[in-house]
């Protein structure tokens, strides 16, 4: 064992180890039980992570931030907060007083920004997704309003697109807060969503969008617009269609 490595282990792995990852890693104890600052540490991400679920979605603060994009206010056929979390399939389905608002157009996408389980994502991140985003699709492509979704679960994504006869939709949501991070948002596009018939299988999600501890605006906006192309060339999302914006790129010399 070298000198290096006897002195992380004496002492230095831990904080190393640390600036890597966002893991309570080697906090050590206080007798049975963890030192006081971590303790009080781990009790403040939950209260946060309690928070973020219990807080109001404020549609408001969307569509402020979306800079005077059209928007079209929905809700879910939960009626109130707790209902939701005990009853996910109501958040599923969108309320039949709402669906006769939606704008029907031969739309090739629509955003839908959905509090989720964290509305404190959707309010720091998805106005900025949606320009991100929408700024990379062709000019040819037809973009419907920004559905604002209260009490919503990815899949009341399936119900907007097929009663707004949009061709895809990609879901902007709140994911369900961790004890690292409370304000994660995640982006998951489907492809001619047939509700009720529709499966996570059939999607293809970008998780962990909250920067600069997560995934940046522009990456998560540039895999999800490629997504989006690809899509619209193969016919189908899920486990059929690859992200495959990470991979190498082969000079076309080398021979096969």
């Amino acid at each position: 064992m070298t000198t290096g490595q006897v002195e992380l282990l004496g002492g230095e792995l831990w904080p190393t180890l640390r600036r890597h990852t966002q893991a309570r890693i080697g906090l050590g104890r206080a007798g049975s039980g963890l030192p006081t600052h971590h303790r009080l540490e781990l009790q403040a991400a939950h209260a946060a992570a309690r928070d973020a679920v219990h807080s109001p979605f404020a549609p408001d603060v969307v569509a402020a931030a979306l800079g005077g994009e059209p928007t079209v206010r929905v809700r879910s056929a939960a009626p109130d907060r707790l209902t939701y979390l005990q009853r996910p399939d109501l958040g599923r389905r969108l309320d039949p007083a709402d669906r006769a608002h939606l704008p029907v157009g031969d739309w090739d996408v629509v955003f839908v920004v959905a509090d989720g389980l964290s509305s404190r994502a959707v309010h720091e991140h998805a106005a900025a997704m949606v320009r991100a985003t929408t700024a990379l699709l062709p000019t040819s492509w037809q973009v419907a309003p920004v559905i604002l979704a209260e009490q919503a679960r990815v899949a009341l994504g399936d119900d907007i697109a097929s009663a707004m006869g949009a061709t895809m939709v990609v879901v902007l949501v709140g994911e369900r807060p961790g004890m690292s991070a409370a304000d994660s948002l995640g982006a998951y596009l489907t492809y001619r969503p047939k509700p009720g018939v529709t499966t996570d299988a059939d999607r293809n999600c970008l998780s962990n969008i909250r920067p600069p501890l997560g995934l940046t605006y522009e990456l998560a906006a540039g895999k999800l617009a490629g997504l989006m192309g690809r899509a619209r060339e193969s016919g189908a999302t899920g486990v059929t269609l690859k992200d495959d914006s990470d991979a190498p790129i082969l000079n076309s010399s080398v021979q096969k």
